[in-house]
């Protein structure tokens, strides 16, 4: 069980095209947001969506691949692990951002194109 402590799987649709970094000594990172959906029925039985948004972050050779085969609308499974920040914003008020580092990309199928 120690495996699971800090564990997240997520199956969803990529928002916008990812957002590809070089950083010094040949480190890359890749940025996008999935959107993963919920759905129910309400209490007048309708059903209902729910879409929460996820910002993913991959690194080295990860980047690599979502750089090569993740679009826009394409449907894949993330597994990685939550992580938090904080920072100032150019007016001075403390920011907070959770976002999923990836370890694992599975490419599904399913482009929205």
């Amino acid at each position: 069980m120690s495996t699971l402590r800090n564990k997240v799987q997520l199956i969803g649709n990529v928002g916008q095209d990812p957002t590809i970094t070089d950083l010094d000594k040949g480190k890359r990172v890749a940025r996008f947001t999935m959107a993963t959906n919920e759905h129910y029925k309400n209490s007048e039985g309708e059903r209902v969506t729910n879409t929460e948004w996820h910002t993913i972050i991959a690194w080295g050779k990860l980047a690599d691949i979502i750089e090569g085969f993740v679009t826009k609308g394409k449907e894949v499974a993330i597994e990685g692990k939550l992580t938090s920040r904080s920072y100032e914003d150019k007016e001075g008020n403390k920011k907070y951002v959770t976002e999923v580092v990836a370890s694992e990309i599975l490419l599904l199928g399913g482009n929205n194109d």
